[in-house]
């Protein structure tokens, strides 16, 4: 169930009366301060969020066109996991999103992911509890045909799984991912900064 062309609709639609401004937004990377690195006009619209049941091994991936911003998770492996997907608008241009290549299968109790210097994560599968099988589906950004450069990986702070909540931070994407024990064990994220 994909709820893009109504979004991009939407997009396009107050981008052309000049409202984005009034949509959740990040700033751009002129506005903050980083047009030293790059004079692209970035903005991630917060598009999608999904709540799923992460244990009974559903497939999640953003919609077309998005990535992944954020993730939250309440419980153990029965409860309910949020995922937070976003639009990535560069100079005016929605970001090509490619499409989703899958990692291999490793135990979340000792996992540890970091997509390649280009990519970015779209998705995510676990199967079971802490013994189960987790994977990541990552993708390149793209505008006109020109990768969109990711800088500044940075790691979050461990927190416990179970009442975990991680969003990116400005003009930020989810690049990785690390997981130890069950639902009570620390995990951490992996966030890259969006350059142009």
């Amino acid at each position: 169930m994909s709820r893009f062309p109504s979004t991009v609709a939407r997009v396009s639609t107050l981008a052309a009366v000049g409202l984005l401004a009034a949509m959740p937004v990040t700033a751009s990377a002129a506005e903050t301060g980083s047009s030293a690195q790059s004079s692209a006009q970035i903005v991630v619209i917060d598009a999608y969020t999904e709540k799923i049941k992460e244990s009974a091994g559903v497939a999640f991936t953003c919609p077309t066109n998005q990535v992944l911003i954020g993730r939250a998770h309440g419980g153990d492996e029965n409860g309910t996991t949020t995922y937070y997907c976003a639009l990535i608008l560069i100079d005016a241009q929605i970001a090509a999103v490619s499409a989703p290549t899958w990692s291999g299968n490793q135990k979340e109790s000792n996992s540890l992911f970091s997509a390649a210097t280009d990519q970015v994560l779209v998705g995510r599968q676990h199967s079971g509890d802490e013994n189960g099988q987790t994977r990541y589906a990552t993708a390149q950004l793209s505008v006109g045909g020109r990768a969109v450069t990711l800088t500044g990986r940075r790691w979050t702070d461990p927190q416990k799984e179970s009442s975990s909540n991680s969003r990116a931070g400005e003009l930020e994407v989810m690049v990785g991912r690390q997981h130890s024990g069950d639902e009570n064990g620390q995990t951490r994220y992996e966030y890259a900064r969006l350059v142009g």
